[in-house]
């Protein structure tokens, strides 16, 4: 395994950093769920139409409202006495044939008079016990002309049951909503219980193998799933059966959610995609319940591709750790995964698809056998698979005649896809913001020193002492990377601060490399020690710059001797122990004794590398010095020009003071241009050093 590793001073100082670029690109999905139709044009009514509860809603309000009404209609009028009764009907303000006596009250209606055109009732309340005597009363003075009006049976009866009635029908409407929602898989929850995939199809991705590059064998393996699922029986002629699941692995920004959307896209089969972070609310029970729900709709839809995104959010390994609460939730997920997926069939037709960049930390009985039947390792790609991909993606952008694809690949080991994907859109807003009509080679250099370190801070000052510092510092990379043949050749070395580091030394690996020898791994210690010690010798002090330096030093000696067995006093035996990642506390497996030899062992590389690289400075001090003194003149140098400067030779180019004072009166015609000798033109396929 190759890596590229940088070294940049931090103002002042020396930082490496090993960066991972984005995992991918946002997927803009057309959700659907279980209320959308499938694929063959059968499924419950989507949502756009009024839901068959709406109706038996709307004519419970309908009563509830008639029932008010009449409730509130009894009681209509101006209630009076029935001696003011008495005073109006002598007065003759009584309508005669409105007068009406029932089982609660006597009403009546007035005349209008001159002023008023609406008329007014008056309601004198009675009861049973009174309701004889205001009989007699009501003859006696009206001579007859009142009305009876007994209250039907079904009134009274409705008066006294209707508000319970009421509330009955309300509670069961209530309670039906739930069972039907728990019929759906959420139980009592009612929708928390639903699965919140997103249903995929051809037209919606618009991805296709095509667009998948530098991951050969991983498409190649995922090209038979699709075989399988558009011609079954080629397959199970010889008795085969389809695999149950596929787990991709990987690093982040390798393709793995790409790869996904190309299967969507080239398979004719609906493409269900979630998250394992989706299937865990804030409920207990919530995961397992859409874990259910989601597989009931893919065997619905059979066959059909289950893609479950991040499942090391759910599918970590049981009983590790001392986490407590939602830990059990989870393992209650991951046990509703398990379930569904042993329980297929062999005639379902389903495919799960996982993708993780922690499969290390799966539980393994996810991924034994007849779950994920396969595990398909997506690695970063090699030189052949950064030029397959930065063609891709070169495809939409406009490219310069001096542009050189093989180079950029070359320059750029331990990129992943989407760091890739990221140099060609930075090189394109680069071109653009100074006005180029195409993408030159310089700004893909460019582009991949910004994406890995930042955006170059040309206009920063600083003080004399301090750009003195940076400049032996980065002398002092710059030169024993040049010297050591077991180091990666050097390819530049700059001090114009970039991101938050002041300068940067890079170099150019020959290949890719699959491993680390000894060789290599000494001298890069020797080099990560050369920035401190050349700003010693110089400045006469030390400074914090070389933080960055001590952590890589310490991190990459400690794996020498736990990990890689480089120690002649430990032995062929590993000490790291197990990942200790997944667990509060860290893990030991050895004694105090051979704690203090791993201790003795890392300060002796570091000490035997400090003192090989300090006898190699002193002896070629002349070198480090004109390397800094002509980083001081023109702030970037080349690897030509370096080794120019360690045989003696002069560079004969102009400075950068010369160059901008050339450059004021060019603005009168031309824009603005990035000063040519802080950044010169490159060598094609440049990457960082190792220091």
């Amino acid at each position: 395994m190759n890596t590229t590793q940088h070294t940049q001073h931090d103002a002042p100082g020396t930082t490496l950093r090993h960066e991972d670029g984005p995992a991918g690109d946002p997927e803009g999905q057309r959700p659907t769920g279980p209320g959308r139709k499938g694929p063959e044009g059968e499924g419950r009514p989507g949502p756009g139409g009024p839901p068959r509860s709406f109706f038996g809603f709307m004519i419970i309000i309908t009563l509830a409202i008639l029932l008010v009404m009449m409730l509130s209609s009894v009681g209509a009028g101006k209630q009076i006495t029935y001696n003011e009764f008495e005073n109006y009907w002598n007065e003759k303000q009584i309508v005669p044939e409105s007068v009406k006596l029932s089982d609660t009250a006597i009403t009546a209606t007035l005349k209008q008079d001159d002023v008023s055109e609406s008329t007014m009732t008056v309601r004198v309340p009675v009861n049973q016990a009174s309701r004889e005597y205001y009989a007699a009363q009501l003859n006696e003075l009206t001579d007859g002309r009142v009305t009876n009006k007994p209250t039907s049976a079904w009134m009274n009866i409705l008066f006294f049951f209707g508000p319970f009635v009421l509330i009955i029908v309300v509670l069961w409407f209530m309670i039906s909503r739930s069972m039907r929602a728990a019929g759906g898989g959420g139980g009592m929850l009612g929708s928390f219980g639903k699965s919140r995939h997103k249903t995929l199809t051809k037209e919606m991705t618009g991805i296709t193998f095509k667009d998948v590059a530098g991951i050969d064998e991983a498409k190649t393996e995922v090209t038979e799933i699709i075989e399988f699922l558009k011609n079954p029986k080629k397959f199970t002629r010889l008795g085969g059966r389809i695999p149950r699941g596929v787990l991709l692995m990987g690093e982040p920004g390798c393709g793995k959610t790409l790869l996904a959307k190309a299967i969507a896209g080239e398979a004719d089969v609906p493409f269900f995609s979630i998250s394992g972070s989706d299937f865990v609310e804030m409920f207990v029970g919530v995961g397992a319940s859409r874990v259910r729900d989601l597989f009931k709709q893919a065997k619905d839809n059979a066959p059909c591709i289950i893609f479950l995104d991040e499942i090391d959010a759910v599918g970590r390994r049981r009983g590790g750790g001392y986490s407590q609460g939602g830990h059990d939730e989870r393992e209650q997920t991951l046990n509703a995964i398990l379930v569904e997926m042993d329980g297929f069939g062999s005639g379902d037709g389903v495919i799960v698809i996982a993708a993780t960049n922690r499969g290390d930390v799966l539980d393994p009985a996810l991924v034994r056998p007849g779950r994920f039947d396969r595990q398909i390792a997506v690695p970063l790609p090699d030189v052949k698979g950064r030029l397959d991909i930065l063609k891709v993606h070169a495809k939409k952008v406009k490219l310069g005649p001096d542009v050189d694809m093989e180079k950029v690949a070359r320059g750029t080991p331990m990129f992943s896809g989407a760091d890739l994907a990221a140099i060609i859109n930075e090189a394109a807003i680069s071109a653009t913001m100074l006005n180029k009509d195409f993408i030159e080679h310089e700004d893909l250099e460019e582009a991949r020193d910004k994406v890995k370190f930042g955006r170059a801070n040309k206009s920063r000052t600083r003080e004399a002492d301090e750009n003195k510092l940076v400049a032996y510092h980065e002398a002092g990379h710059a030169v024993l990377q040049a010297l050591l043949p077991d180091s990666d050749p050097l390819h530049k070395v700059t001090i114009i601060p970039r991101g938050s580091a002041g300068g940067a030394t890079f170099s150019l690996p020959e290949k890719d490399r699959m491993g680390y020898s000894l060789k290599w791994l000494l001298a890069t210690l020797k080099v990560m020690c050369g920035g401190r010690i050349a700003e010693a010798k110089a400045m006469d002090d030390v400074s914090s710059g070389a933080s960055q330096d001590i952590m890589q030093a310490t991190q990459l000696s400690r794996m020498m001797i736990l990990d890689w067995g480089m120690s002649d006093r430990l032995g062929f035996i590993k000490y790291s122990g197990v990942d200790t990642r997944e667990f509060s506390l860290g893990e030991r497996e050895y004694s105090e004794e051979t704690a203090r030899v791993i201790d003795q062992e890392i300060r002796r590389l570091v000490d035997e590398a400090y003192a090989a690289a300090t006898q190699l400075l002193a002896e070629n001090w002349h070198k480090v010095d004109a390397v800094a003194q002509a980083l001081l003149k023109y702030e970037t140098l080349t690897a030509d020009e370096v080794h120019k400067l360690m045989r003696g030779e002069s560079l004969g180019k102009p400075t950068v003071a010369d160059l901008l004072a050339a450059d004021k009166p060019a603005k009168k015609f031309a824009p603005a241009t990035p000063s040519g000798d802080a950044e010169p033109d490159l060598p094609g396929g440049a990457a960082p050093s190792p220091a």
